[in-house]
Protein backbone atom coordinates (compact mmCIF):
# COMPACT_ATOMS: atom_id res chain seq x y z
CA UNK A 1 0.00 0.00 0.00
CA UNK A 2 1.31 3.44 -0.90
CA UNK A 3 1.93 5.88 1.98
CA UNK A 4 -0.94 8.17 1.01
CA UNK A 5 -3.39 5.27 0.80
CA UNK A 6 -2.22 4.02 4.21
CA UNK A 7 -2.74 7.37 5.96
CA UNK A 8 -6.05 8.09 4.27
CA UNK A 9 -7.28 4.73 5.52
CA UNK A 10 -6.06 5.52 9.04
CA UNK A 11 -7.91 8.83 9.23
CA UNK A 12 -11.07 7.57 7.53
CA UNK A 13 -11.34 4.50 9.75
CA UNK A 14 -10.44 6.06 13.11
CA UNK A 15 -11.45 9.20 14.96
CA UNK A 16 -8.70 11.82 15.20
CA UNK A 17 -8.72 11.54 19.00
CA UNK A 18 -8.32 7.75 18.87
CA UNK A 19 -5.01 7.49 17.00
CA UNK A 20 -2.00 6.70 19.18
CA UNK A 21 -0.24 10.03 18.59
CA UNK A 22 -3.27 12.14 19.57
CA UNK A 23 -2.69 15.07 21.92
CA UNK A 24 -5.51 17.35 23.04
CA UNK A 25 -2.91 20.12 23.01
CA UNK A 26 0.68 19.81 21.79
CA UNK A 27 2.04 21.59 24.86
CA UNK A 28 5.66 20.56 24.40
CA UNK A 29 5.68 21.66 20.76
CA UNK A 30 4.00 24.95 21.67
CA UNK A 31 6.59 25.60 24.35
CA UNK A 32 9.48 24.89 22.01
CA UNK A 33 8.04 27.14 19.32
CA UNK A 34 7.58 29.97 21.82
CA UNK A 35 11.15 29.41 23.03
CA UNK A 36 12.53 30.19 19.57
CA UNK A 37 11.56 33.82 20.21
CA UNK A 38 10.24 34.32 16.68
CA UNK A 39 7.71 37.09 16.11
CA UNK A 40 3.98 36.50 15.77
CA UNK A 41 4.22 36.95 11.98
CA UNK A 42 7.04 34.40 11.56
CA UNK A 43 6.43 31.69 8.97
CA UNK A 44 5.72 28.39 10.77
CA UNK A 45 5.07 25.05 9.06
CA UNK A 46 3.74 21.95 10.82
CA UNK A 47 4.81 18.94 8.76
CA UNK A 48 2.45 16.00 9.23
CA UNK A 49 0.18 18.31 11.22
CA UNK A 50 -3.03 17.16 9.53
CA UNK A 51 -5.54 16.63 12.32
CA UNK A 52 -3.33 18.09 15.07
CA UNK A 53 -4.56 20.95 17.24
CA UNK A 54 -1.19 22.73 17.00
CA UNK A 55 -2.23 25.22 14.32
CA UNK A 56 -5.40 26.01 16.24
CA UNK A 57 -3.43 26.71 19.42
CA UNK A 58 -0.83 28.78 17.55
CA UNK A 59 -3.61 30.92 16.10
CA UNK A 60 -5.01 31.39 19.59
CA UNK A 61 -1.58 32.58 20.73
CA UNK A 62 -1.42 35.20 18.00
CA UNK A 63 0.74 33.59 15.31
CA UNK A 64 -0.48 34.63 11.89
CA UNK A 65 1.60 32.89 9.18
CA UNK A 66 0.85 29.20 9.58
CA UNK A 67 1.12 26.31 7.13
CA UNK A 68 0.02 22.72 7.76
CA UNK A 69 1.34 20.03 5.43
CA UNK A 70 -0.02 16.50 5.50
CA UNK A 71 -0.21 13.58 3.12
CA UNK A 72 -3.81 12.83 4.15
CA UNK A 73 -6.76 14.83 2.83
CA UNK A 74 -8.94 13.27 5.52
CA UNK A 75 -6.62 14.49 8.29
CA UNK A 76 -6.63 18.02 6.89
CA UNK A 77 -10.42 17.96 6.53
CA UNK A 78 -10.72 17.03 10.22
CA UNK A 79 -8.64 20.03 11.28
CA UNK A 80 -10.48 22.40 8.96
CA UNK A 81 -13.85 21.27 10.30
CA UNK A 82 -12.70 21.82 13.87
CA UNK A 83 -11.37 25.31 13.10
CA UNK A 84 -14.43 26.42 11.15
CA UNK A 85 -14.00 29.90 9.65
CA UNK A 86 -10.54 30.23 11.21
CA UNK A 87 -9.33 27.50 8.84
CA UNK A 88 -9.11 30.26 6.24
CA UNK A 89 -6.27 31.77 8.30
CA UNK A 90 -4.08 28.69 7.74
CA UNK A 91 -2.35 27.58 4.53
CA UNK A 92 -3.12 23.88 3.96
CA UNK A 93 -0.92 21.69 1.75
CA UNK A 94 -1.90 18.12 0.92
CA UNK A 95 1.39 16.51 -0.12
CA UNK A 96 4.10 13.96 0.60
CA UNK A 97 7.03 15.76 2.23
CA UNK A 98 9.48 13.60 0.27
CA UNK A 99 8.16 14.83 -3.09
CA UNK A 100 7.16 18.46 -2.50
CA UNK A 101 9.28 21.48 -3.41
CA UNK A 102 8.57 24.42 -1.10
CA UNK A 103 9.74 27.96 -1.92
CA UNK A 104 13.38 28.67 -1.08
CA UNK A 105 14.13 30.12 2.35
CA UNK A 106 10.47 30.72 3.19
CA UNK A 107 10.23 29.11 6.66
CA UNK A 108 11.23 30.54 10.05
CA UNK A 109 10.14 27.50 12.10
CA UNK A 110 9.81 23.96 10.74
CA UNK A 111 7.95 21.67 13.16
CA UNK A 112 7.59 17.92 12.78
CA UNK A 113 6.27 15.63 15.47
CA UNK A 114 6.46 12.00 14.30
CA UNK A 115 6.84 12.16 10.52
CA UNK A 116 10.61 11.85 10.20
CA UNK A 117 10.79 8.56 12.12
CA UNK A 118 8.61 6.90 9.48
CA UNK A 119 11.31 7.51 6.86
CA UNK A 120 13.09 4.16 7.08
CA UNK A 121 14.70 4.43 3.63
CA UNK A 122 17.93 6.49 3.68
CA UNK A 123 17.12 8.15 0.36
CA UNK A 124 13.81 9.44 1.75
CA UNK A 125 15.59 10.91 4.76
CA UNK A 126 18.13 12.59 2.48
CA UNK A 127 15.28 14.09 0.43
CA UNK A 128 13.58 15.35 3.60
CA UNK A 129 16.78 16.94 4.90
CA UNK A 130 17.41 18.57 1.51
CA UNK A 131 13.94 20.11 1.61
CA UNK A 132 14.55 21.45 5.13
CA UNK A 133 17.82 23.00 3.97
CA UNK A 134 16.08 24.49 0.94
CA UNK A 135 13.00 25.88 2.70
CA UNK A 136 14.23 27.04 6.14
CA UNK A 137 15.73 30.51 6.31
CA UNK A 138 19.28 31.12 7.52
CA UNK A 139 19.00 31.40 11.29
CA UNK A 140 15.67 29.56 11.16
CA UNK A 141 14.56 26.83 13.51
CA UNK A 142 13.85 23.11 13.18
CA UNK A 143 11.82 21.46 15.93
CA UNK A 144 11.64 17.75 15.29
CA UNK A 145 10.35 14.88 17.43
CA UNK A 146 10.74 11.16 16.85
CA UNK A 147 10.50 8.01 18.89
CA UNK A 148 13.41 7.80 21.31
CA UNK A 149 15.88 4.92 21.43
CA UNK A 150 13.62 3.19 23.96
CA UNK A 151 10.42 4.08 22.10
CA UNK A 152 8.20 1.85 19.97
CA UNK A 153 9.69 -0.01 17.00
CA UNK A 154 6.59 0.55 14.89
CA UNK A 155 3.51 2.78 14.75
CA UNK A 156 0.23 2.44 12.88
CA UNK A 157 1.45 -0.86 11.49
CA UNK A 158 4.59 0.70 9.99
CA UNK A 159 8.24 0.34 11.04
CA UNK A 160 10.02 3.42 12.39
CA UNK A 161 13.58 4.56 13.05
CA UNK A 162 14.32 5.42 16.68
CA UNK A 163 16.79 8.16 17.57
CA UNK A 164 19.00 9.55 20.28
CA UNK A 165 19.35 13.35 20.24
CA UNK A 166 22.86 12.97 18.79
CA UNK A 167 21.72 10.64 16.02
CA UNK A 168 18.77 12.87 15.14
CA UNK A 169 21.02 15.94 14.97
CA UNK A 170 23.49 14.00 12.81
CA UNK A 171 20.79 13.36 10.19
CA UNK A 172 20.66 17.11 9.50
CA UNK A 173 24.40 17.68 9.52
CA UNK A 174 26.70 20.58 10.23
CA UNK A 175 24.31 23.14 8.74
CA UNK A 176 22.32 22.87 11.97
CA UNK A 177 23.33 23.47 15.58
CA UNK A 178 21.62 21.51 18.35
CA UNK A 179 20.27 24.07 20.82
CA UNK A 180 18.12 21.90 23.06
CA UNK A 181 16.71 18.40 23.41
CA UNK A 182 14.23 16.81 25.78
CA UNK A 183 12.25 13.63 26.23
CA UNK A 184 8.52 13.08 26.45
CA UNK A 185 6.52 10.14 27.72
CA UNK A 186 3.40 10.36 25.62
CA UNK A 187 0.38 8.43 26.90
CA UNK A 188 -1.77 7.19 24.03
CA UNK A 189 -5.59 7.19 24.15
CA UNK A 190 -5.32 3.45 24.87
CA UNK A 191 -3.07 4.10 27.89
CA UNK A 192 0.25 2.94 26.45
CA UNK A 193 3.43 4.98 26.98
CA UNK A 194 5.46 6.07 23.95
CA UNK A 195 8.85 7.68 24.56
CA UNK A 196 9.77 10.56 22.27
CA UNK A 197 12.85 12.74 21.86
CA UNK A 198 12.46 16.38 20.80
CA UNK A 199 15.33 18.35 19.28
CA UNK A 200 15.49 22.09 18.63
CA UNK A 201 18.02 22.81 15.89
CA UNK A 202 19.02 26.15 14.40
CA UNK A 203 20.18 26.59 10.81
CA UNK A 204 23.50 28.31 10.30
CA UNK A 205 23.40 31.89 9.03
CA UNK A 206 26.50 31.27 6.87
Amino acid sequence: MRPKEHWEQVYVSRAANAVSWYQAHAERSLGLIRATGVSSNASIIDVGGGASTLAEDLLAQGYTDLTVLDISAAAIATAKARLGERALEVRWIEADITTINLPRHCIDVWHDRAVFHFLTVPEDRMTYVSEVLHAVKAGGHLIIATFAEDGPTECSGLPVVRYSPEALHAEFGEAFSLLHCEREEHVTPAGAVQRFVYCHLCKSVA
